[in-house]
């Protein structure tokens, strides 16, 4: 991360009408504007959509605050705010859809997202096409005339693709077509959204932003060609979030930076250390060769986080029970982003319901891990221990069967 981006972490969103003499803008709770004129009320109407104190779902000047930050960090014209990362990301579709219309959408995106668009755009007339997140030029095919939003995950959910987004918002572009992102992997920092082409960056905050897994936020950041039409979409849908969740994601902006080094810096050990073990068939961390699209990610990310996967060389359901279970500093749990270490497993037939395209290229179980800011020596010696506990589960069922 840049010495720039780094200063900026700390002062954006701090401006004098938001903080009032103070270090952190006060959380501003209300949900009745009064005005003392006429002119005042008019004044407010007339600005509403301008950070401008109108009535408590556009937002009070804790909401600008943090609107401004996350504008300020990923380089956009505004930004919305949602209850989660999920809402961020249906509101920011719906936004850009009718029936009738035809989304492009990566395969590996998040599982929400799919869901979403096989059920709620399914019964509002809107079709969906899944493509491989390794397609490249050959998304040309797939582009219909009705096709309003191509939909981007980089890295990809659980196998962790990394995408060319330059490329695929580059041909998005030349058939009118708005590009979005589920930019929260990259926390907004380690991958300029703007700067490659991307129209409209979402981000679940409850995730790195925040980044200590007691608050559920998300954003969507917008350039200015799409930035009316989110905002006002957004606010018709009744999005609007507490200003003690706004405080919470501005608190955490401010230690974003130290914190994703020490994140990155920790899964790579530990993604290095797993190389070396023989139960791994092969790790999928964005900054190692064996990533699908590192190449990619070497070009367009400027750092990486905690968050990745590896493979193990077979499917033992039982033996990968008793590797998650016993574990002493990796907790099971389905969010990520906080300062603790996390592991889930997926089984390889777990991706039938996940993907249509881009099936995965391999048969063994696969381990999703959030590495945390514990020492990194003893998160190595908790998988150590439960890789010790997993070849002994599998010896068992191999002498047994």
């Amino acid at each position: 991360m840049s010495g720039k981006k780094k200063t900026q972490l700390i002062t954006a969103g701090r401006k004098k009408q938001w903080t009032n003499g103070v270090v952190n803008p006060p959380v501003q709770r209300a949900s009745t504007v009064v005005f003392h004129s006429v002119a005042e009320k008019n004044h407010a109407i007339k600005n509403r959509a301008k950070q401008t104190l109108f009535y408590g779902r556009r937002g009070t000047h804790t909401h600008f605050a943090f609107q401004d930050a996350m504008t300020d960090i990923e380089g956009g014209a505004g930004c919305a705010l949602y209850p989660c990362g999920t809402a961020a990301i249906t509101n920011s579709i719906l936004a850009f859809v009718e029936t009738g219309d035809h989304i492009l959408m990566v395969d590996t995106c998040y599982e929400p997202t799919r869901d979403f668009c096989n059920t709620i755009m399914k019964k509002m007339g809107v079709k969906t096409t899944y493509f491989d997140p390794l397609i490249g030029a050959e998304i040309n095919e797939l582009i219909q005339p009705n096709t309003k939003v191509m939909f981007l995950e980089s890295p990809g959910s659980i196998t962790m693709e990394v995408q060319d987004v330059p490329l695929l918002s580059k041909i998005a572009h030349q058939h009118n077509i708005v590009v979005m992102l589920d930019n929260t992997w990259a926390a907004g920092v380690h991958f300029s959204p703007f700067e490659h082409g991307v129209d409209i960056s979402i981000q679940a905050a409850t995730k790195y932003i925040v980044g200590h897994s007691d608050v559920m936020l998300g954003t969507a950041v917008a350039n200015e060609k799409h930035w009316d039409q989110l905002r006002e979409q957004s606010y018709l849908m009744g999005q609007c979030i507490s200003p003690d969740d706004a405080y919470l994601g501005l608190r955490g902006i401010r230690t974003l930076d130290v914190r994703l080094r020490q994140h990155a810096e920790n899964s790579l050990k530990v993604a290095q250390w797993l190389q070396t073990r023989p139960e791994i068939d092969h790790v999928r961390h964005p900054a190692l060769e064996t990533c699908p699209g590192h190449d990619v990610f070497k070009r367009d990310f400027t750092g990486g986080n905690g968050l990745f996967s590896f493979v193990l060389k077979g499917s033992f359901p039982n033996a990968t029970t008793a590797l998650l279970d016993g574990m002493t500093h990796f907790s099971m749990g389905y969010s990520w982003g906080g300062f603790e270490s996390l592991i889930l497993a997926n089984e390889p037939n777990s991706f039938n319901a996940l993907r249509t395209v881009a099936h995965p290229h391999f048969e063994g179980t696969l381990i999703r891990l959030h590495i945390g800011l514990e020492d990194v020596d003893d998160l190595i010696s908790d998988l150590e221990s439960a890789l010790e506990r997993y070849n002994a589960a599998v010896l068992e069922s191999v002498t047994t069967a």
